[in-house]
């Protein structure tokens, strides 16, 4: 009988990670790191399982809420194979290099201060390293095409749809023979809204018996792109109409793809009043240029543009800490894109604290806040917000545009439910408990099943 067990993203968001038992085998499906409250502690505790006895780990996508303990994983004794799409590979690669740094970053700064205090034993040593990351892409990987077959053990069978979340995602199909009964195990990942604005929508099941679904936007709806790409450009053009600055914390995956290419449009429309446009984020620098050697998967629309989508006239990539800095300086109007996207770290911190006090200026918040983050505290309205241990008053105007999300809402998900062949067991994770709720008794009155809100650490069978 197989069992699965999830020990991250249960009745929470991220942490994802998954152990599937089928017979003999044992199956990861990702290693994420937690964020929010508590999340370091989580994330630097010992794992509960025995990691050099799974046999294989699979990669929904390279979020790091879904790939960020890997090379944790393999420190503690994982030696198996790795299965993901090429570009979950290729984009694993920088986001796991770029985590690195900010751990290592993150570490230095602890240790000087506890230096001070005497208590420089307190502090532990970063989670992994830049060797570490390497040491992950030396190991045995399978990459896959969506809808491509691979046989693991015991005729286990994977294979990949696509999620239409951010480039490369995928759902997992686990195809298996128990008592004589070919059965299937579905794992959604993070499922994206159709029609998006730069990738392909997601693809469709067809039957399965089991399904592990992610439940973000379990309990609302979304507002319709189109009034959401307006609200984007209403709040851009009305603060630089007033000579301030929008603040824009954005993913380096997908999200920032999506506001580059809106702006592009903007310049070439006569939309967007002259400006500075400054991508600040190494890592969204190098996903951009990713994103375009992965043409085949973009939306058809920029599929035919001309030229390169994401970048045009005004758009000042800035790779060094000089460069950032001297951001800061600039006296014209200028609209500033940079990670981190719930704003826990990285550059958009200095941003936030040179221009939050200012009522001229705008924070445009484009992807969703998990409880427990900076940028959470921001979209709650929380008037002090500290930041480098300096409270700053919040003074900017606030805007939360959640058509922009790379999740689909709640009637999304339930659509993509709904033509799904066999369905015996619907199980929620990735969600807030209270929005998991919502989306179980939404899927019962829509589509009269049952859904088994997953709780960490407790296996069900299957």
């Amino acid at each position: 009988m197989a069992t699965v067990t999830s020990y991250g993203a249960a009745q929470t968001v991220t942490g994802s990670c998954h152990l599937v038992k089928i017979g003999s085998i044992r199956i990861l499906i990702d290693c994420g790191m937690f964020q929010g409250d508590g999340a370091k502690d989580r994330n630097y505790s010992d794992f509960e399982f025995d990691p050099s006895k799974i046999d294989y780990l699979i990669l929904t996508h390279a979020h790091l809420d879904h790939i960020g303990r890997v090379p944790k994983l393999i420190k503690d004794g994982f030696n198996g194979r790795i299965i993901a799409t090429k570009a979950t590979r290729d984009f694993a690669k920088i986001m796991l290099l770029d985590s690195a740094n900010i751990l290592l970053e993150e570490y230095k700064t602890l240790r000087k201060k506890a230096r001070r205090r005497g208590e420089e034993e307190s502090i532990f040593e970063p989670l992994y390293t830049k060797d570490d990351v390497k040491e992950v892409f030396s190991k045995k990987w399978c990459t896959l095409d969506y809808f491509e077959e691979h046989k693991l053990k015991q005729h286990v069978r994977v294979s990949f749809g696509n999620a239409g979340h951010i480039m490369g995602s995928a759902f997992v199909m686990l195809d298996y023979n128990e008592e004589n009964k070919n059965k299937r195990m579905v794992f959604s990942g993070d499922i994206g809204s159709p029609k998006r604005l730069i990738i392909d929508n997601p693809d469709n099941i067809g039957e399965a018996d089991f399904l592990f679904i992610e439940s973000t936007y379990g309990d609302r709806k979304h507002k319709p792109l189109t009034q959401s790409i307006e609200e984007f450009k209403e709040a851009v053009v009305s603060t630089l109409k007033q000579n301030g600055n929008v603040i824009i914390p954005s993913f380096a995956l997908e999200r920032t793809q999506e506001i580059l290419w809106l702006l592009h449009e903007m310049h070439d429309n006569g939309e967007l009043p002259k400006c500075r446009i400054f991508l600040d984020s190494p890592l969204a620098i190098k996903a951009t240029k990713l994103y375009n050697s992965y043409s085949i998967q973009l939306s058809d629309e920029l599929q035919y543009s001309s030229g390169d989508p994401f970048s045009f006239a005004w758009l000042e990539p800035t790779t060094t800490r000089e460069q950032s800095v001297a951001i800061n300086k600039v006296k014209e109007r200028s609209i500033i894109i940079a990670g981190s996207g719930m704003c826990n770290g990285g550059r958009i911190m200095h941003h936030l604290k040179h221009r939050l006090w200012n009522p001229k200026n705008s924070i445009v918040f484009v992807g969703y806040q998990v409880r427990g983050t900076l940028g959470r505290s921001i979209v709650d309205g929380q008037k002090l917000i500290k930041i480098y241990g300096e409270d700053i008053i919040a003074k900017a105007k606030i805007y939360t545009i959640n058509g922009f999300s790379a999740h689909a809402d709640q009637s999304e998900l339930i659509e993509w439910i709904r033509p799904i062949e066999g369905l015996k067991n619907v199980c929620l994770i990735h969600g807030e408990t209270d929005k998991m709720e919502v989306f179980a008794k939404a899927i019962k009155d829509e589509l009269g099943h049952e859904a088994n809100i997953m709780v960490h650490g407790v296996s069900i069978k299957l």
